[in-house]
């Protein structure tokens, strides 16, 4: 699905703004601008241009959630990281997850299908959505992701990501 101006209008927080916003809050990323990225697979020919030799990587892959109470959940995962929704669930000690939908993937963190992204928590916490991520991150040098849009990706230090979170106040839960 290619995203087309008018459904850039929806979302809350542009790309420009929240770079601005990393910007004005002093953190570091380096950005990258690309073709729109739908899967893994594409994401992984145009993201290992981007990894710097030597450097400790990690490349994300983001499932947003619901379970049955009708709770939100952004789940970032190493992107060849293999994942049962229902160990996940089980987990997590939620019971049954399933994927949430375009719409509520708008309405609750504020991006659009294909951009799916930690840097979506700036909105995501203002709405309740609980953020788990990979235990992986911490051993990372730099995390890969989409700055809410799947034309760009921006590569963070993990120090910097996680000011990030500090920053908008998001508890990072580490699977």
């Amino acid at each position: 699905m290619d995203i087309i101006p008018q459904d850039l209008d929806q979302m809350p927080l542009s790309s420009d703004a929240l770079l601005a916003q990393l910007d004005g809050w002093g953190l570091g990323y380096i950005l990258h601008e690309h073709p729109p990225l739908h899967s893994v697979g594409e994401a992984k020919e145009v993201e290992a241009a981007m990894v710097v030799p030597g450097e400790q990587a990690l490349r994300v892959k983001n499932l947003y959630l619901r379970d049955g109470k009708k709770r939100n959940y952004l789940v970032t995962l190493e992107q060849d990281r293999k994942i049962d929704l229902k160990e996940l669930g089980a987990e997590l000690g939620v019971g049954k997850l399933s994927f949430g939908s375009p719409k509520r993937l708008m309405q609750h963190l504020g991006i659009l299908p294909g951009a799916v992204t930690p840097l979506s928590m700036i909105t995501g916490v203002q709405n309740e959505v609980v953020f788990y991520m990979d235990g992986a991150a911490q051993q990372a040098d730099v995390i890969y992701m989409h700055p809410l849009i799947n034309t760009r990706t921006v590569a963070m230090t993990r120090a910097d990501l996680l000011a990030f979170f500090d920053r908008i106040d998001c508890a990072v839960n580490w699977l």
